[in-house]
């Protein structure tokens, strides 16, 4: 008895796009494409009704985004695996969609048979990135190496404008520790002033709260 095939939505506003992937997707036996949506909120309109396997969703949408859309939907269905399927290739772009939940991360461009690889690297439970995505990342490739606890809070008070020794009496730590803490923030994050930390905190919310995955 053969397996049932991967129930995969389509999400995306050009209609062109969304028919092309269907296309493609559905010349495979072990893939049923079951709607080509063109919003995020339709797709959670629509969660329960579908069911899917994968989602491949696209980022910029009118209405309800991809990366709110990614949030909602694994609320409701956490075993959901969402593909992000979009065109912009930029290290932001790809670890706030990864931060959001996806399970993946294609760029638009990609040969058609990278769809498919990339919808079966998902449904064995694993993380896939299309090499565009992979090697936008950090320039070795690799994802870059997450802060650990105490750097977030060092990172928190830099972002507000402390000195070292401000922010060794904040923390109660050296101002010795608080140079290696500066230091492997700025080799994690890839940055090599602190304009670029400050940069960085403001880019990615870090002053409110709401830098995710640093």
């Amino acid at each position: 008895m053969n397996p049932r095939p991967t129930r995969v939505v389509v999400v995306d506003d050009h209609p062109m796009v969304a028919e092309g992937i269907e296309a493609i997707l559905e010349s495979y036996d072990d893939i049923t494409v079951l709607a080509t949506l063109s919003d995020g909120q339709t797709m959670i309109d629509r969660l329960e009704e579908l069911s899917p396997d994968v989602i491949l969703m696209d980022l910029n949408m009118p209405g309800l985004g991809g990366l709110s859309a990614t949030e909602m939907i694994l609320e409701l269905r956490p075993a959901t695996r969402i593909l992000v399927l979009s065109m912009h290739d930029s290290r932001e772009y790809i670890t706030t969609a990864l931060s959001h939940g996806a399970r993946g991360y294609v760029l638009k461009d990609v040969p058609t048979d990278e769809i498919k690889r990339a919808i079966d690297t998902v449904m064995a439970g694993d993380r896939y990135l299309c090499p565009g995505a992979e090697g936008a990342l950090t320039p070795s490739g690799q994802e870059r190496e997450q802060l650990t606890n105490r750097e977030q809070m060092v990172l928190l008070q830099l972002a507000q404008g402390k000195s070292n020794k401000q922010v060794a009496e904040a923390l109660d730590i050296s101002v010795r520790t608080v140079e290696t803490h500066r230091k492997n923030i700025r080799r994690k994050l890839g940055v090599s002033s602190t304009a670029e930390l400050m940069r960085y905190a403001l880019e990615h919310g870090v002053l409110q709260g709401t830098g995710a995955n640093l």
